[in-house]
């Protein structure tokens, strides 16, 4: 199996919602994503998946968030915007733009430095 990975940034702010019904406050992060795909044969080009088609497919997903709260997208306003349901968020919207014989191994997602959260199947 071969994987390859790209990590791209985007700016957002979020406000979690507690276990006692209260928010947070609303704060930015700097969130940083990497995907890994993976998959068992290379292409003609001797790569699992070009990087710039990889990087272009993440970098439209996150585009769609960046400079935003988090809290005003669709998918946040019925699921807390933690790090694990960004994560989770992500990994679905790019799974369904992955090339045949493309597998999404994970998503992951850091809020700030050394604290990630993964979402993979």
């Amino acid at each position: 199996m071969f994987t390859v990975s790209v990590e791209m940034s985007f700016r957002a702010s979020h406000q979690l919602t507690l276990p006692d019904g209260l928010r947070e406050a609303a704060h930015r992060h700097n969130w940083s994503v990497t995907a890994d795909v993976a998959g068992e044969k290379l292409d003609n080009m001797g790569v699992v998946m070009d990087f710039h088609g990889l990087r272009a497919a993440l970098g439209g997903i996150i585009a769609e968030l960046d400079n935003l709260p988090l809290n005003e997208v669709g998918y946040f306003q019925r699921n807390n915007p933690s790090a694990e349901n960004v994560a989770k968020y992500i990994y679905e919207k790019l799974a369904a733009k992955l090339p045949e014989g493309v597998e999404l191994q994970g998503i992951k997602v850091g809020e700030e430095q050394g604290c990630w959260a993964k979402f993979s199947r």
